[in-house]
């Protein structure tokens, strides 16, 4: 009797010790409840701790950042554009007796932040244009609604560290509309260019060939100039040698004509022994010459025998 009754003692013994301890791992932190009531600080520190059974429980809460993912939004930008927007937040719980108190547990901590979240972001998007959000101001518009959301949820004891946007992005049916927007403005910006290219081409081919011909006519004036000078010079040069000494001039231009006229070829010269042309053949002087034919200086007779070509 003695041994069961030290052994059913031992067991409650037991029990009352095994219900009058808890442990709190490094992740959590308890609150130790008194019928529903908060009777002691937070126990935030790991270790082991003491309460009294069947009167205190304890209640743990995570003391690790929590993430909390938002469902994809369509809120409408400043400057009218619906957008899809995919947005997620980081939080931990600052103030465990705070809530305890407003929202018990993560689940309900979780969809009054998401509420919260969803109108400040939404808010946060119509104040914003597209442009920003995406690319100019994008850390800017986190930050902004990070504060927003901190603000609005340090009443349910949590600290929000951070908002990020994963994604924000045109719907389908409107990124289509805008690429196609966007391609015949290229387009036309592409025709434009071209069209501006093949004006200027032409106007430098027209400046071109116009140059060309400017240079080409001054050339050719330039040539009749200096060719002109060059006649006038060389009749110059043939007058003062004839006035110089007519005789030997008259000799000079015989033998040209000579040489010019005896050459072989299909042409024949049929003329008198007594022509003027062959006075240098019968007195190498050319004074005697017959009588009434007169040369002009050339050695050929105005008058002589008819030539012949064959």
């Amino acid at each position: 009797m003695r041994s069961g009754i030290l052994a059913i003692v031992l067991i409650i013994v037991a029990v009352v010790g095994y219900l009058s301890v808890y442990v709190v791992n490094p992740t959590q932190q308890a609150l130790v409840l008194r019928f529903g009531q908060i009777t002691e600080e937070p126990k935030t520190e790991p270790g082991l701790y003491f309460k009294i059974p069947f009167v205190q429980n304890v209640v743990y809460l995570d003391k690790r950042i929590l993430n909390l993912n938002m469902p994809p939004l369509e809120p409408i930008s400043s400057d009218k554009k619906r957008l899809i927007v995919d947005a997620f937040a980081r939080y931990r719980i600052s103030d465990p007796v705070l809530f305890y108190q407003r929202v018990q547990n993560v689940l309900t901590a979780n969809r009054r932040l998401s509420t919260l979240l969803q109108s400040t972001l939404r808010s946060e998007v119509g104040r914003t244009s597209f442009v920003a959000l995406v690319r100019d101001d994008r850390s800017g518009v986190m930050e902004n609604i990070r504060r927003d959301v901190s603000a609005n949820a340090e009443e349910l004891g949590i600290e929000v560290i951070d908002v990020k946007i994963r994604r924000a992005d045109l719907p389908d049916a409107n990124s289509q509309a805008i690429y196609a927007r966007m391609q015949t403005e290229r387009q036309r910006e592409a025709t434009e260019i071209r069209a501006q290219g093949e004006e200027q081409s032409r106007r430098i081919r027209s400046r071109a060939d116009r140059d060309a011909t400017v240079i080409e006519a001054e050339a050719n004036r330039d040539a009749e100039i200096i060719r002109g000078d060059g006649d006038a010079e060389r009749n110059k040069i043939f007058a003062e040698a004839f006035g110089a000494d007519p005789e030997f001039f008259a000799f000079y231009r015989s033998m040209q004509a000579y040489e010019a006229g005896l050459q072989s070829g299909d042409t024949s010269l049929v003329l008198s022994p007594d022509s003027s042309f062959f006075r240098f053949f019968k007195d190498p002087t050319g004074v005697n010459a017959p009588a009434g034919e007169d040369d002009g200086g050339t050695g050929i007779s105005t008058r002589s025998p008819s030539l012949a070509s064959q």
